[in-house]
């Protein structure tokens, strides 16, 4: 079952967003930076534009310390597609 959720994490000022499917490797994954929430990365396992940036390596129940905030697939959609237009936009 594929989940989606939040998590913060202070040490980057970042918050990081991540739909994981029942191995729990991520799909897709949002990275929002500071108080802006600037978009610095919005990649999909099945994509490999390094303008987006890349998804986690691991699985996300091997990484220590995080808590997860539970999202709808609408709430992470909305986010998703905001980053990957920043992301995508040309350069002015």
């Amino acid at each position: 079952m594929t989940r989606w959720f939040r998590s913060y994490w202070d040490e980057q000022d970042t918050w990081f967003y991540f739909e994981v499917g029942t191995d729990d490797w991520v799909r897709r994954q949002v990275e929002l930076e500071g108080p802006a929430l600037r978009p610095i990365a919005a990649a999909s396992a099945e994509d490999d534009d390094a303008r987006c940036g890349f998804t986690a390596e691991l699985p996300v129940t091997d990484r220590e310390g995080h808590v997860e905030e539970p999202l709808t697939f609408e709430e992470f959609e909305d986010v998703w597609a905001a980053a990957r237009r920043h992301l995508m936009a040309p350069e002015a």
